[in-house]
């Protein structure tokens, strides 16, 4: 039963996009803003345990259960709702904020599920609903990526089910909580995790469907699905070492796809998984100290990617969608408030000092380092380094500072930059007094981000970056080529090897008919020499010699008879 202070927080957002088809004008934009607004007001009137339940079959559902994790990612999801929505207002399609608003509303569903069937509900509806997103852009490409995205996405989907329903026939219990990866049944949970986390073999759906969005749509897309997955391995998986070398992985991955990249909405899709796999790192060492850095870092990545990709946005918009890094630059002259926006996303995600980046990143670098865990301590540090040449540096020189691209276009409207000067004034008031944010952390901080050490190692690192990307510079520009990813086998090679069965078949297929039609002629030819019209069995035998082989069957029957 729902409690009279409390109802789940989703609803609102639902109801909110029922309801924006059917208005127009400044009702539109009030109920837009509103929506998110209210939502996360009712996110901070949950308390802690079950909230509401459910009675179904032999289970009881428990779609909204508050803790401090709860309330930590259904705040910064219902925070990039309400920014999201303020940057779109200009947005011209029907589509994309109705089915925003269900993307968002599901993953602050999945983060106060207390049972896995509502989880993976939520989970579904996110799927669906972000490709509605996708599909708003209204393109060719768009639609063709929205497709490759939602098979993915059922497949992980499938995964999870399937693993759902072996735990539950192994437990008999429906509680979302932490498991152990001892059966096949968890196994196969932490899968369907990863596929939406972007974790290998799989990251290449992220970069493939997300620039397709439109200006506006992948700015909802970079904060939702990634950091939902964050959640559920935070809630399902802490201390999961496996998760250690997988992040490890996308970490390093994200960064040099990101470096061969041109499109500039690319190079930032690659970052998410890079910056996610800093989070999957923490998860895995599973101490309280990088389990808050996981999701303070799942806060502020929140944040700062969408404020680069506001920029990025921001550009394409104003350019008429011009998107390729050797087409742009020189931009600071005629957009230097755009400009701005994308150095302070950029210094955020390069973690530093007294930028939001810096106050979370920080703290999963010193728990590897607290648990002496030192090569993967050396490995953060070095792609720390990696994140700011491709999304600290390479993303503001080549998109505003390279050469005059001979472009000029004006900044975008007011609504647009009234939300990234929101999300800019975060990412550096949360880098100066990160308290806050540490107050709502899942386990007590007991953490100082702002010692020597720290600001001297990160600064040194930031600087001698910089300098190497200055020093490869003429190496660093991209050519219009295609980097391949491991998309290509599901994209091209299992397209081409369906199209060689397609063909065999249809080869082997019509052979097959050609031999049985020439078979068949060729019995009903020997029918036709027997018992046509002028086969054996067809002429007219005399009376005699009918006579003579009546007898002789006689005597036969005769003989055996009287045997």
């Amino acid at each position: 039963m729902i409690e009279a202070v409390t109802f789940p927080p989703a609803l609102i957002l639902f109801a909110g996009a029922f309801l924006l088809p059917f208005l127009k004008g400044a009702p539109r934009h009030v109920v837009a803003l509103a929506a998110p607004l209210l939502t996360l007001w009712a996110v901070w009137q949950v308390p802690d345990g079950n909230v509401v339940t459910l009675p179904f079959m032999e289970y009881v559902l428990t779609p909204v259960e508050g803790d401090r994790l709860s309330r930590l990612f259904g705040t910064i999801f219902t925070i990039m709702a309400f920014t999201g929505t303020l940057f779109s207002l200009q947005q011209g399609s029907k589509l994309e904020l109705p089915s925003a608003f269900v993307y968002a509303g599901g993953a602050v569903g999945v983060a106060f599920a207390g049972d896995m069937i509502s989880m993976f509900v939520f989970w579904e509806l996110m799927a669906v609903a972000s490709t509605a997103v996708i599909w708003s852009a209204g393109t060719d490409g768009a639609y063709r990526a929205s497709m490759r995205y939602i098979l993915m996405h059922l497949f992980g989907g499938v995964v999870l089910m399937a693993g759902i329903v072996g735990l539950v026939a192994q437990t008999g219990s429906i509680e979302f909580g932490p498991m152990k990866t001892d059966s096949l049944a968890t196994w196969l949970i932490l899968i369907g995790f990863l596929v939406n986390a972007g974790a290998p073999p799989f990251s290449s759906w992220l970069p493939d469907a997300y620039p397709e969005a439109s200006w506006s749509g992948t700015v909802f897309l970079s904060a939702f699905t990634t950091k939902t997955a964050v959640y559920v391995l935070l809630r399902g998986f802490p201390g999961t070492e496996i998760l250690i070398p997988i992040g490890s992985y996308m970490i390093f991955y994200g960064i040099i796809y990101a470096l061969l990249e041109n499109d500039m909405r690319r190079i930032l899709s690659y970052s998410i998984i890079n910056q996610v796999g800093f989070m999957v790192v923490g998860i895995g060492i599973g101490t309280e100290m990088t389990l808050n850095g996981a999701a303070a870092h799942a806060f502020t990545h929140i944040i700062y990617k969408a404020l680069l990709l506001m920029s990025a946005g921001s550009v394409l918009l104003m350019t008429g969608g011009v998107r390729r890094c050797t087409d742009l630059g020189g931009l600071f002259k005629c957009m230097p408030y755009t400009a701005l926006m994308g150095i302070i996303g950029a210094l955020a995600i390069s973690s530093f000092p007294f930028t939001s980046g810096f106050i979370s990143k920080s703290m999963i670098a010193q728990g590897a380092a607290d648990q002496h865990m030192f090569w993967v301590w050396m490995g953060l540090a070095a792609a720390s380094a990696g994140v700011f040449l491709h999304a600290g540096i390479k993303y503001p020189w080549y998109v505003f500072f390279q050469k005059d691209s001979g472009l000029r276009p004006t900044e975008p409207p007011m609504s647009m930059k009234i939300s990234m000067g929101l999300f800019a004034f975060l990412c550096i008031g949360l880098g100066i007094y990160p308290d806050p944010l540490y107050a709502i952390l899942p386990y007590p901080v007991d953490y100082v981000p702002y010692t020597t050490g720290h600001v001297v190692t990160m600064l040194q690192l930031l600087l001698f970056s910089g300098l190497a990307f200055f020093v490869m510079l003429p190496y660093m520009k991209r050519t219009l080529t295609l980097t391949l990813d491991f998309d290509w086998f599901y994209r091209k090679l299992f397209r081409m090897a369906a199209r060689e069965a397609v063909d065999r078949t249809e080869t082997a297929h019509a052979a097959m008919f050609l031999d049985l039609d020439k078979r068949i002629g060729q019995f009903i030819g020997r029918i036709k020499r027997t018992s046509g019209p002028r086969g054996i069995l067809a002429r007219t035998w005399p009376t005699g010699s009918m006579v003579l082989w009546a007898a002789a069957l006689l005597a036969l029957s005769l003989v055996f008879y009287y045997q």
